[in-house]
């Protein structure tokens, strides 16, 4: 056990690596309670969202369909990234990072009781994500006739309300599957019934190697107050358009995009046997430095992968400090792998 933002929570369950494989190739289940779920009440909520969030509520036109977002400062760093989901004209909710927890809702809040808007943190709510390539199949398998039948016509990043569960097609593996709120005197339940169908339990360490193969970042790691979005790989979750859209960071994000990022994010494919972890010094042909953001040993790729922030001319290859000797590693686009599949060339 481990604490993260405040919680003791479960590196393994047994093998880390085993736990890996199941969701790449079959089922397994996260307890992914010590997220933070938020309800935000009132009829100038999306108002509010258009203003908070760096992507574009309204192209959220579908009740339980659900958007990812960085929420930046006026500086354009990222005070969080979340998602957000469309419940209906006047109640939407949204899932952040356990570690922001406080700053999220202080910030949150100060908003919204300009616009006479309710927040209620949902801390009622236990959250499970199923994920893998048979995760939503034996899901389904205990529900009804009825709700599995919802829930298997779920889009890609839509949820539904089925009873006391919210259950929505998402996930941070790079896999499909589902992450199901739920009051929390049912997750117990959930989790045996789910253990019976074949889901395997899965800790901290699966999901961290899972998310780092699948390129997605970790707040706190890849990206944070002192980084932007532009420079940290989520430029696609920024909607400059419409032009009229004054959303808090859009100044400084204009000035940067104006004059061009000194830094991007690559992913990072280690050549020798070593592992790569968070703040090595990353050595750029030509001069110049960047720096590991988020870096582990690859279970499906066999071999160890990161993610960097580097000098925006940095080419195919750099050098990383690993224990004070200079490795070589090539510079890749993330993500290294999707629905099972490796996406990079070895």
């Amino acid at each position: 056990m481990v604490d993260f933002g405040g919680w003791d929570m479960p590196v393994a369950f047994g093998s880390q690596i085993e736990e890996h494989h199941a969701v790449r190739n079959a089922a397994g289940v996260f307890d992914v309670s010590h997220m933070c779920v938020v309800d935000l009440i009132g009829g100038r909520t999306r108002e509010l969202l258009s203003r908070l969030l760096a992507n574009d509520i309204a192209r959220l036109k579908v009740p339980g369909s659900a958007l990812y977002s960085c929420m930046l400062n006026e500086q354009g760093g990222v005070i969080d990234d979340l998602i957000a989901y469309y419940l209906a004209d006047d109640h939407f909710r949204l899932v952040v990072n356990a570690s922001t927890r406080d700053k999220d809702l202080a910030w949150i809040g100060a908003h919204a009781t300009q616009l006479d808007l309710r927040l209620l943190e949902r801390r009622d709510l236990a959250m499970l994500a199923v994920q893998g390539p048979l995760a939503r199949q034996r899901t389904a398998t205990l529900l009804s006739s009825e709700a599995a039948s919802a829930v298997m016509s779920l889009l890609p990043f839509h949820g539904a309300q089925i009873g006391d569960w919210f259950v929505a097609r998402t996930g941070y593996t790079g896999e499909d599957g589902f992450e199901i709120m739920l009051p929390a005197g049912d997750a117990a339940k959930l989790w045996q019934g789910l253990n019976a169908a074949g889901v395997r339990s899965c800790g901290l360490g699966a999901r961290d190697t899972l998310r780092l193969e699948a390129g997605m970042n970790l707040y706190g790691n890849d990206m944070d107050e002192h980084t932007n979005p532009l420079e940290s790989g989520l430029a696609w979750t920024v909607a400059f358009a419409p032009t009229q859209r004054d959303f808090i960071g859009r100044a400084a994000l204009e000035l940067i995009r104006a004059r061009g990022s000194e830094h991007k994010r690559v992913g990072l494919v280690l050549q020798e046997r070593a592992v790569l972890r968070s703040h090595q010094r990353v050595i750029v042909s030509g001069g110049g430095e960047g720096e590991v953001t988020s870096g582990t040993y690859s279970p499906t790729l066999s071999r160890s992968i990161g993610l960097a922030r580097v000098p925006i001319s940095t080419g195919a290859s750099v050098q990383v400090e690993v224990r004070g000797r200079m490795l070589p590693a090539l510079t890749v686009r993330p993500p290294f792998v999707r629905h099972g599949r490796p996406l990079i060339q070895l």
